[in-house]
């Protein structure tokens, strides 16, 4: 959802500079900054081009994406709704405010700023893709599964998609429905998309909620590999090893979930019963402890 695209920044990049040739360092620095995650960076090489530059108007998005992904939620709106006062018609921008919007919590704005993008342009993937997702979270499954449906149709090689409404799915315990789209969501990332290692976990999920545990143990461990700096994908693997009773294997995976992320209070927990079951007291002592340290606070979406 929140995927730069450098292409855009590379054309604007030659615009621009052809007015101006004192531009150019900037964006250049700016591009490299937010290609290498250094989203701080790349927001102030980005103010800095906006100084430099001919119509400055043009860096207002991909200043406000740099924004977003800085988790600079508030700067992200104020720059938006100025690119939104240049150009009120910019459906990107509009897609780009409704993300932000959500993750603020401003949920019925969210929606309404991804809606006007789709009353503009129905065939806006990625507005109904981020509206589709508001859907699944606010547990609204049969507009959620709407919206993901009409991505198929329009795209049938859209793996998120398939991915997703595969998700919703499994939520309203249609597991043929929800086993064709996972099926068809790893076929597409097989290959082609091996970046996205959620379809993996996603998949592993619904098999560990259905006592296949053999299965989803590969496709869990398939996430990790795929990304190694994703907690759920270690946790989901080591969960499978602990169903499939293979204890001393489940916590070494469950250990590194830990150690990704330390807040993982599902990892503690498993830790805590597996260490009991296995005769170590002391560390699931810890583990528990952790746990319970845990338990008092919020959530946060996996």
């Amino acid at each position: 959802m929140l995927k730069f695209n450098l292409l855009s920044l590379t054309v604007l990049t030659g615009a621009l500079c052809a007015a101006n040739a004192e531009c150019p360092v900037s964006l250049e620095r700016a591009r490299k900054a937010y290609e290498g995650r250094d989203f701080v960076a790349a927001i102030e090489s980005f103010r800095q081009a906006r100084q430099e530059c001919p119509q400055p108007e043009r860096l207002l998005l991909p200043l406000a994406r740099a924004e977003l992904m800085a988790l600079r939620l508030e700067d992200s709106l104020r720059t938006l709704n100025e690119a939104l006062q240049a150009d009120p018609g910019n459906l990107d921008v509009l897609k780009l405010q409704g993300d932000v919007l959500y993750l603020l919590g401003r949920e019925s704005e969210a929606e309404m700023a991804l809606q006007t993008v789709l009353r503009h342009d129905p065939r806006h993937q990625d507005a109904r893709y981020a509206l589709g997702r508001i859907y699944y979270q606010q547990k609204r499954l049969g507009e959620a599964v709407a919206a993901f449906q009409q991505l198929v149709q329009q795209n049938p090689k859209h793996y998120r998609a398939h991915d997703n409404l595969a998700v919703c799915y499994a939520a309203q315990q249609k597991d043929s429905d929800a086993l064709r789209h996972f099926l068809r969501a790893l076929d597409l990332v097989h290959q082609d998309h091996r970046e996205y290692d959620a379809a993996y976990a996603n998949a592993a999920e619904f098999f560990l909620d259905r006592g296949e545990f053999e299965k989803a143990f590969q496709l869990a461990a398939e996430a990790s590999e795929r990304n190694p700096n994703a907690a759920r994908n270690f946790f989901l693997t080591g969960k499978a090893l602990a169903r499939l009773e293979k204890n001393d294997l489940a916590i070494r995976w469950l250990k590194q979930a830990s150690e990704i992320d330390t807040n993982y209070q599902e990892a503690y927990y498993w830790l805590f019963q597996l260490y009991r079951k296995v005769g170590k007291t002391e560390e699931a002592d810890v583990a528990v402890k952790k746990f319970k340290e845990l338990s008092g606070k919020p959530r946060p979406a996996r």
